[in-house]
């Protein structure tokens, strides 16, 4: 349970999750809608998954990628749609100290080992459309692993610092966290340390980490799209635009 003025986070046993202000009689309707959206991610990135494992014919660098994705997408999901879904036909909303700490330590790390695998994946494709002669020299086996292996490893030091700064913090004023998971903005706000410290972390996890992966990305498909521009014919640019079809959509949707 939380204390009064001076205790720390060593005290705090548990936090509570608001989860998404909605009338009672919606609590129902939104359950259903989280469950049928978990369900759905569930079975289509395991599916997708299960596909490019199976078949030899996708075991190239493009599919290595998107397999990684679709792994990190459900365990994404995984990380913050079952409490909540549990949470919000529950009166009680609790989530103890260690699961708070646990779920933000995997957000975190999922969020930006996906940011760094999408930046992998701009890389393949611009080789693979900008220097197709090249590709299987360029993007070796050996490299794309290391690619993939160095995004795990960032996102690995990005939420390891994430949790080491905000649960250094004093929760004396509250422990009801405005969110339907625990996440560090909303962490902060019940705090009664000083967060300087954690938003001097934050800001610069986003321009080490999150800011060049954005650059790669962008400057990726400017090339991209001024090749597939230069091309004769109307086939080879729809082509070249589908190779990267999956890989932009996931970039709209985030």
């Amino acid at each position: 349970m939380g204390g009064k003025g001076g205790d720390n986070h060593s005290e705090v046993t548990d936090f509570i999750l608001v989860g998404i202000r909605v009338r009672p009689e919606l609590h129902s309707l939104l359950f259903l809608l989280f469950l049928v959206v978990y369900g759905m991610v569930l079975l289509w990135n395991l599916s997708m998954t299960d596909i490019i494992v199976i078949d030899p014919w996708l075991n190239t660098p493009k599919y290595f990628f998107l397999g990684n994705l679709l792994i990190i997408d459900l365990s994404y999901f995984t990380v913050i749609v079952p409490k909540a879904v549990v949470n919000i036909l529950s009166h009680k909303k609790s989530i103890s100290f260690e699961g708070c700490v646990t779920q933000l330590f995997l957000y975190a790390f999922f969020m930006v080992t996906e940011a760094s695998v999408l930046a992998a994946m701009a890389y393949d494709r611009f080789i693979a459309i900008c220097n197709p002669l090249l590709y299987t020299v360029r993007m070796s086996r050996s490299l794309y692993i290391q690619l993939v292996a160095g995004s795990y490893l960032c996102g690995w030091v990005s939420s390891i610092l994430q949790i080491s700064v905000t649960f250094s913090m004093s929760f004396c004023a509250s422990r009801v966290i405005d969110h339907f998971y625990c996440d560090s903005n909303p962490i902060e706000k019940i705090s009664c340390s000083n967060i300087f410290m954690n938003k001097t972390v934050s800001f610069s996890l986003t321009v080490l980490i999150i800011l060049p992966t954005i650059v790669v990305i962008v400057v990726c498909y400017m090339h991209i799209v001024s090749v597939v521009l230069k091309m004769h014919s109307s086939e080879g640019r729809k082509r070249a635009f589908s190779t990267c079809s999956y890989h932009l959509g996931i970039i709209s949707l985030l």
